[in-house]
């Protein structure tokens, strides 16, 4: 959980106190500053890519590093979304999920980065641009692997190109319905002052 641990290494506080109650690197940016919010995205999305890399290429049967590729990178998801040490609460698994989707599916991963960026230019909320990149990364995927995204060769892509933009999507139930009631708030940064603890704040 690094944004557990470097709200309380730099600045001293607990993430899950302030904001939204997220360790993610969206409440991170806003509690801590947008350089630490930065540190969190990029230390998650690391979490997911190392061992999704690292695991695969140890792999000799080339047939096999896809589905290896993939067991790891589903499991580094649903680690840092239900850590164990953290009583099952973690973050959001956006950052994480981008880590893992870089190795296995870069071209689903451009779809997904524009799909966020082009939402966040417009909304400036998010959970929302999350959301369209997952959805995103699940249509692009399919259309990518096509015509047969789940032959023996494709499988586990495949269903890791469905699975985890609905784990992402899941994870984000609160900021749907904020965002059904018009009150999901843009990006903005909060006060590390205990009467902001529960203020609602998407994160990812």
């Amino acid at each position: 959980p690094f944004g557990l641990l470097i709200g309380k290494w730099f600045r001293g506080i607990d993430l899950r106190d302030f904001g939204s109650g997220n360790i993610g690197a969206t409440n991170a940016a806003r509690v801590l500053g947008k350089g630490y919010g930065a540190a969190v995205l990029l230390l998650d999305a690391l979490k997911g890519l190392l061992p999704t890399w690292l695991l695969a290429d140890l792999v000799a049967e080339q047939s096999l590093r896809a589905h290896v590729g993939v067991a790891c990178g589903i499991a580094a998801i649903v680690g840092h979304m239900f850590p164990v040490w953290l009583g099952f609460r973690g973050g959001k698994g956006v950052a994480t999920s981008l880590g893992v989707i870089a190795v296995i599916a870069p071209w689903g991963t451009l779809i997904a980065v524009a799909a966020f960026t082009l939402t966040f230019a417009a909304m400036r909320i998010v959970s929302a641009s999350s959301i369209a990149a997952a959805v995103s990364l699940a249509v692009g995927q399919m259309i990518l692997l096509r015509p047969s995204p789940f032959s023996a060769e494709n499988w586990s892509v495949g269903t890791f190109s469905l699975l985890a933009p609905l784990l992402v999507i899941v994870r984000h139930r609160d900021n749907i319905r904020r965002l059904l009631r018009g009150e999901e708030p843009t990006m903005t940064p909060v006060s590390t002052e205990p009467s902001d603890v529960s203020t609602p704040i998407d994160a990812a």
